[in-house]
């Protein structure tokens, strides 16, 4: 019984850690944006997960807040919130002129504007896009806003 409740134990952390670092659209199928994170939260220094009891429906997606005033600082200025890209991985727009999902806890702010990131095991190793973002901020940024035209059509 002790080995059963072992496995079952070290099973859960497993799934906990890996469900953790889960790639996510930056819009699910129910709508929802960025996994449910407010994206008011990350301006603070904090990624944090919102409440459906404090959403709002911006541009077909509903965001979600944690709380009450941070709801009302988007709903008062929504694009200074909103994340580059339309939320996909403003690394793959930039060094590969493609979409990739995100891992919303791996983001950065520059110039006040929010960027989010790809990062989970690719190829058989631990990939975190932002690693690269952080060497060539200024040289990925210039090529995602030049592909950006081109990349947001595509599939």
């Amino acid at each position: 019984m002790r080995t059963l409740k072992s496995i079952f134990i070290f099973s859960s952390i497993l799934l906990l850690g890996y469900t953790a670092q889960a790639q996510i659209p930056p819009v699910d199928n129910n709508g929802v944006a960025i996994g449910g994170y407010d994206v008011v939260s990350y301006f603070s220094g904090e990624a944090k997960r919102g409440f459906e009891s404090f959403s709002v429906k911006y541009n077909g997606a509903t965001y979600y807040f944690f709380t009450k005033s941070n709801r009302a600082a988007f709903n008062k200025s929504p694009e200074k919130y909103l994340p580059q890209f339309d939320g996909f991985c403003a690394w793959g727009v930039g060094a590969k002129s493609a979409k990739f999902p995100i891992d919303p806890e791996s983001y950065d702010i520059v110039d006040g504007k929010l960027y989010l990131f790809f990062n989970a095991p690719f190829n058989g190793e631990q990939f975190n896009t932002i690693l690269d973002w952080n060497k060539r901020t200024t040289e990925l940024q210039k090529a995602a806003y030049a592909n950006w035209p081109k990349v947001k059509n595509s599939k």
